[in-house]
């Protein structure tokens, strides 16, 4: 809370955008031309006062000179340049804060080209691999994965859309539905609406599925296997589909999402968002959530959800003026390899790889079922707060059991004392685990949980030493 305001290529860019000159500018803001040059050259940070007065001046959102989109986009380039390909032409980071902070479109634009590129080799290794095999190909385009794109929108609505937020706030108000009667009231009114029916059928019938829906017959099909959050969430989630499409549609026609699978994707996406608002109407949600410290166990039996459904429902609270705890959130299988991320809170996901080894998400494995919680430390000193648990993803029987999952949400150390899971911690003086984006990025020297070398440094390989860490590399 204490960092300063370093936004001098922002000033610089919106003076151009406004076709402003250095000096008319400052007489306009009531400040010195030498002043003006000197911010925007990142010599001097902006006070309050100077945001207070550009807002009255020049009518601008201040939520645009956040640094939270320069810090995502730094750390993705750095991921970019990092890349052996690019890791001999001597890029350091004030250039790519530089170019972050000067031009976020040119540097949103290189780091789109780096993911077609890695897509493009991802494809050749594919393509390889079948030759190699000698399979007929079939014709079938291989198409790149749309999962960051639809990503990368999320992130740009912070996880929040009023819009699905009005409509479930209104179902509420019009239907009633009430806590622990949802799936009750949702089955009454997508009968008496839409003339569609619910029947939950034995898992022969469906033995790949858990939900089914017959456009034909009118019925919604839902496995016996799923538990009784997951119903109500499959419902809610069949109602936005069938009750308010144009309301989807609309969404993903704005989303600027070039690829159909990632606008097919992006429906779905949009319609569980749908369902957990549903499930948890968000001034009720927010207000439970606030009172109880974010105690997820207590909201899951509040709101008869499940702790996931309840974590991811956390990351949206963010309507201004009523805003909850900015968390991140991330789910991960037993493999590391993550499934789910959202990042209200600031915090860096690797673009291109999987987490830390030495965050304890991780280490929610070796004891299913309990909370951990723990202080970790990014590489530029930001400090975070987080918990881990695992979760069962639903299973189809004995030759199918449930997956294990775990889920890590956590927030900055500055809102942690919010959480109940921060009591007993002096956080003030927490001793925080010093953790990395992912190996590939990391720089840190003494790791003895580093799996690969950092694509930024060169190794340094000698024979007559082993230190903690099987890679030793320079310092710069």
């Amino acid at each position: 809370m204490n960092k300063k305001l370093v936004i001098g290529p922002k000033i610089r860019r919106l003076r151009r955008e406004l076709g402003l000159t250095q000096t008319t500018m400052a007489e306009e803001m009531g400040i010195s031309t030498a002043y003006l040059n000197l911010i925007e050259r990142n010599q001097r940070p902006v006070t309050a006062q100077f945001l207070v007065r550009l807002a009255e001046v020049y009518a601008v959102d201040m939520k645009s000179f956040a640094q939270g989109d320069d810090d995502r986009l730094v750390a993705d380039l750095r991921e970019v340049f990092g890349d052996p390909l690019l890791a001999g032409r001597g890029v350091d980071v004030q250039e790519l804060k530089d170019l972050a902070g000067a031009s976020p479109a040119a540097a949103d634009a290189v780091t789109q080209l780096y993911r077609a590129y890695q897509d493009a080799v991802a494809k050749a290794m594919e393509l390889a691999e079948k030759l190699a095999e000698h399979d007929r190909l079939t014709g079938h385009e291989l198409v790149r994965l749309p999962l960051e794109d639809l990503r990368d929108f999320f992130h740009a609505r912070q996880n929040h859309f009023p819009e699905l937020e009005e409509v479930a706030e209104g179902l509420w108000r019009s239907m009633p539905l009430r806590l622990h009667e949802v799936y009750d009231g949702l089955r009454q009114h997508l009968a008496s609406t839409y003339g569609v029916t619910v029947r939950i059928v034995p898992r022969d019938t469906m033995p790949s599925d858990l939900r089914r829906f017959d456009p034909h017959g009118r019925r919604v099909l839902l496995s016996e296997m799923l538990p009784p959050w997951g119903r109500c969430f499959e419902l809610a989630h069949q109602l936005a589909l069938i009750g308010h499409a144009d309301l989807l549609d609309g969404l993903v026609a704005d989303s600027g999402l070039a690829t159909p699978e990632a606008r097919q994707l992006c429906r779905l996406a949009l319609a569980n968002y749908f369902a957990g608002a549903l499930m948890m109407p968000y001034d009720r949600f927010l207000a439970a959530a606030t009172e109880l410290r974010y105690d997820v166990d207590v909201l899951c039996q509040r709101f008869g959800t499940s702790f996931e459904q309840t974590c991811h429902r956390l990351t949206t609270l963010q309507r201004p003026g009523a805003r909850g705890v900015p968390f991140f959130l991330i789910r991960v299988d037993s493999a590391g390899n993550i499934s789910k991320r959202f990042s209200a809170g600031g915090f860096h996901f690797a673009r291109f790889g999987g987490a830390c080894p030495r965050w304890n998400v991780h280490e929610a494995f070796r004891l299913p079922g309990v909370i951990r919680t723990q202080v970790v430390q990014m590489p530029d000193g930001t400090t975070y707060f987080s918990i881990a648990r695992t979760i069962g993803r639903t299973g189809t029987g004995f030759h199918m059991p449930e997956q294990l999952l775990a889920i890590g949400l956590g927030c900055e150390i500055g809102q942690a004392r919010q959480l109940i899971y921060a009591d007993g911690h002096d956080l003030g003086n927490a001793a925080a685990t010093p953790i990395g984006v992912n190996c590939r990025l990391c720089e840190r020297q003494d790791c003895n949980h580093r799996a690969l070398p950092p694509l930024s440094r060169r190794l340094n390989i000698n024979e007559h030493r082993r230190g903690i860490s099987q890679y030793a590399f320079s310092a710069d």
